[in-house]
């Protein structure tokens, strides 16, 4: 396992974007492998700032090792959700251009709670829209990622889905797409901090890890959250030395990517954090 940080964890969707070359610095400096990098942060998406940031992180030691990008496929219309998987596509391209050999996926939401901060506070619980159910959705994200398959190939890049609200909020959702789209092309991105456990349908404000054994197994990256400050939507005690035995006996040997979330200044949270994650990783 080798330990790396997330963009995000320096810009959380607010204010101005801080600069990804800035991140990576910070990385060497923090002694880290890699960077994953939040497509929404980035500057542009030209040629010319896509080879300056593949040059800053090769000069600097770094990999680039993911692209985190969003699309949402739970769209009952046809043409939106083709907007998604082109969408999809074109970040394919992007990541194969800088060099990245993984992007985050993610399966998308009905929306019926229109603020995503709302949704956090009800633990990612929503309803369908109406006239639609969980199945109809599950075959709509299920065909998406299929369509986006044959870029992954072709690109070399791998999709990370990840444990991300919505279809997926549980381990066993998000494993009925893998399950069933079945390719060496869809993976897993374990999110620790996403995943929550659940008792007739009211959310319980831990980590389910035994959600995370199951992903486990077909993990090839994982966020690690952490929250010095308190969380910006809330707070989860992560136990970390479980969870490294867990990715252990999964014999996971991919990134551990750091996604500092903590209401702390980041310059403070994030080494705090990297300390947390070398202590129970051992790295």
């Amino acid at each position: 396992m080798r330990l790396g940080v997330s963009t995000y964890s320096y810009w959380h969707f607010r204010g101005d974007r801080y600069p990804i070359e800035k991140v990576m610095e910070h990385a060497t400096e923090l002694g880290l492998a890699g960077v994953e990098i939040l497509h929404r942060q980035m500057e542009s998406e030209e040629l010319p700032y896509l080879m300056k940031l593949k040059r800053t992180a090769f000069s600097l030691g770094l990999d680039i090792y993911c692209l985190a990008i969003h699309q949402d496929f739970v769209q009952p219309d046809a043409e939106e959700r083709q907007r998604h998987i082109d969408h999809t596509k074109h970040c394919l391209q992007l990541a194969h251009e800088l060099g990245i050999p993984a992007i985050r996926l993610n399966s998308g939401r009905w929306k019926t709670v229109a603020s995503f901060d709302e949704l956090m506070q009800r633990g990612g619980i929503e309803p369908p829209i109406e006239g639609y159910t969980e199945s109809d959705a599950f075959g709509w994200v299920i065909g998406a990622i299929e369509a986006c398959l044959p870029a992954a190939e072709r690109y070399g890049v791998i999709l990370a889905l990840e444990n991300h609200w919505g279809l997926t909020a549980t381990a066993q959702g998000t494993l009925k797409i893998v399950t069933a789209v079945n390719s060496d092309w869809l993976k897993v991105c374990l999110d620790t901090g996403n995943l929550l456990r659940y008792e007739d349908g009211q959310v319980i404000w831990e980590p389910d890890y035994e959600g995370m054994a199951l992903l486990a197994p077909h993990a090839i990256l994982v966020h690690a959250k952490t929250y010095f400050g308190g969380g910006e939507w809330y707070t989860l005690d992560i136990d970390y030395n479980r969870v490294s035995q867990i990715l252990r006996q999964a014999n996971f040997r991919g990134y551990i990517s750091l996604e500092y979330e903590g209401k702390e200044d980041p310059h403070t949270g994030v080494p705090k954090s990297v300390a947390m994650l070398r202590e129970a990783f051992g790295l």
